[in-house]
């Protein structure tokens, strides 16, 4: 990463564990973590923890019937006690949850883009991210884990000689940056998130020679996080640096 990314005066951010600005937290990848599904993860960033499950089904939703393709959906939630005080369960009340529903239509559009849907002809695949503690980042969390997920899922299907050809086009991740005190970081967790002037989520996917944005998500806290063009190219950069880390502990996890 260029050494210029940081390059102000403004009063110097300490992290946690002297963690560097251009720094992942802890990355800990859990395959096979529950017996049924085919797929499932346990992925860690730092004290977030999301397991990931990838569930395949021969129930296509009602909008393609009779086509010759296939489909992928996900499910977010966060069980109650997964932050500092108990939130309830998405199930409990007539009131949908519309922060799960919005992150459940970006993990479900962000791993769309990396399959090939004409290679799973009548089969659905369901990534269920469930959040069991929050430390910020837990959308980015969901949708590299959640590619684990899919990915073990797909090897089933082979093996099973459900399908015949790998769906999967790309591997794909993603991952927070932001605006602490003037300092740009890199995976934000839920102190600087909550603190930060501007954050932004980033979803990125593996080409031939470098990486394709699939998805950002930012905004600005006030009139200090408004940023100028500079700026949101550091942020690029930075988020880059990241995604082709993760990429890689993917491929690692996943022995490719």
């Amino acid at each position: 990463m260029s050494s210029n990314i940081n390059n102000h005066d403004e009063t110097i951010f300490n992290r946690l564990n002297n963690r560097l600005y251009s720094e992942l937290r802890n990355i800990l990848i859990t395959r096979n973590y529950t017996n049924y599904a085919e797929g499932s993860v346990l992925i860690e960033f730092g004290d977030t923890k999301v397991i990931c499950t990838a569930t395949v089904d021969d129930n296509l939703p009602p909008f393609l019937k009779n086509k010759n393709v296939g489909w992928l959906t996900a499910e977010y939630a966060m069980l109650p006690r997964a932050t500092h005080t108990r939130n309830k369960r998405d199930t409990i009340g007539n009131k949908p949850n519309s922060r799960g529903q919005e992150i459940s239509r970006l993990i479900g559009r962000s791993l769309r883009s990396c399959i090939d849907l004409t290679k799973i002809p009548g089969k659905q695949i369901i990534i269920d991210c469930d959040v069991i503690q929050a430390d910020g980042g837990t959308r980015t969390a969901s949708i590299t884990g959640g590619f684990i997920a899919l990915y073990d899922a797909i090897q089933t299907l082979i093996l099973a000689g459900a399908i015949t050809e790998n769906p999967i086009k790309h591997f794909i991740a993603a991952v927070s940056v932001g605006m602490v005190r003037g300092n740009l970081l890199l995976d934000l967790d839920y102190n600087e998130d909550s603190n930060c002037d501007m954050d932004m989520n980033l979803v990125m996917q593996e080409s031939l020679s470098d990486l394709s944005i699939v998805e950002i998500q930012g905004a600005a806290e006030g009139a200090a996080g408004a940023m100028n063009k500079d700026t949101l190219n550091k942020l690029l950069d930075l988020a880059e640096v990241g995604i082709a880390r993760l990429i890689q502990l993917q491929k690692h996890a996943l022995e490719v």
